[in-house]
């Protein structure tokens, strides 16, 4: 990496923009791979895809990387805005360079968006929350910003009613079973549950969750038992579970759909809610199809995402790469 000498030395602009990719380093990501690099130039902040983080079986076809590559471009775009700059985006800039996702450009200083401080303030606070949630249910009115959140990203957010939730279940259930059986995808999964120390990436099995009777079942991070947290007492009966979906299925809309499952994912913990991206039954064509009909054909499902009202007690961040492997200085 480059770096200059001194952050003194660094102007203005440059400063706010490696803050910015600095923010976006706690966003989400599929089997936390943090499959993202970014670039600062004297003008520009540049996001590009990491392909060596891939799941080659659990996502060839980009779709979770890409997914999870917007949700760190949310996070530097409110960060920005947070900080009273301008910003705008251009997706997918260079036809010839599909790695690179997005370059984002600083308009100059405007005034504060509270609404954008309150999802900075949200950032360093939001966990995936794989433990169950209470009996209490969410508020329609936190249900309604929510989907507000993610409307305003270009997607959009169906609430799974009481009876969709069998259909729901059981895709959920046999997506991971099939998963399971094979042994590339159980490979994959032991590699980025048992990383080597200080890699600052993966879930670690300490932080797993171990299997308990939900209303859906939620991804088995530790098959064999070796799971360091219990689901608790509660079953998740307050809970509503989202499917976050838009018009197209493509890697420009799958980038869009990232940055909506971070407004969504950030609003949620600015209400106090808890959270958990479940994408076991996108991962596989089949149980794909069967979100599809629980959008009753009007859009394409890109996650599930379980919200509800917590156990209450914090649960450890997740371990993050060090800025100076994933950000570059180049002025």
């Amino acid at each position: 990496m480059i770096q200059p000498s001194t952050w003194t030395e660094q102007t203005p602009t440059v400063r706010v923009l490696e803050a910015a990719a600095r923010q976006s380093l706690h966003a989400p990501s599929v089997f936390n791979t943090q499959p993202w690099r970014w670039r600062v130039t004297p003008a520009a902040l540049e996001l590009r895809a990491d392909p060596e983080r891939q799941l080659g079986t659990t996502d060839p076809d980009g779709r979770l990387l890409t997914l999870s590559c917007g949700a760190a471009l949310h996070h530097a775009r409110v960060s920005l805005t947070a900080a009273g700059w301008g910003v705008t985006v251009d997706r997918f800039p260079d036809p010839d360079d599909p790695t690179l996702l997005a370059r984002l450009r600083t308009t100059g200083p405007v005034d504060l968006d509270v609404a954008a401080g309150r999802l900075v303030d949200a950032i360093p606070r939001r966990r995936t929350d794989r433990r169950a949630y209470g009996d209490r249910p969410v508020p329609e009115a936190a249900l309604s910003r929510l989907r507000a959140a993610v409307e305003a990203e270009d997607s959009y957010l169906h609430a799974v009613r009481p009876d969709q939730m069998p259909m729901l279940a059981v895709s959920t259930a046999r997506a991971a079973d099939a998963e399971l059986a094979d042994p590339a995808y159980r490979d994959e999964l032991r590699q980025w549950t048992n990383r080597p120390p200080g890699s600052g990436d993966g879930v670690p099995v300490a932080t797993a969750v171990r299997p308990a009777p939900r209303r859906v079942p939620l991804r088995d991070y530790a098959p064999g038992g070796a799971a360091g947290l219990s689901a608790g007492a509660d079953f998740d009966r307050g809970a509503v579970y989202v499917i976050l979906f838009g018009d197209r299925d493509d890697p420009a809309a799958w980038l869009r759909g990232g940055e909506a499952l971070s407004a969504l994912l950030l609003t949620a913990t600015a209400e106090g809610l808890a959270s958990a991206p479940i994408s076991d039954t996108i991962e596989l064509a089949w149980p794909r199809r069967i979100m599809r009909d629980l959008l009753a054909g009007v859009g394409e499902p890109y996650l599930v995402v379980r919200v509800g009202w917590g156990p209450g007690d914090e649960l450890p961040p997740a371990p993050r790469r060090m800025p100076g492997d994933v950000i570059e200085v180049t002025c």
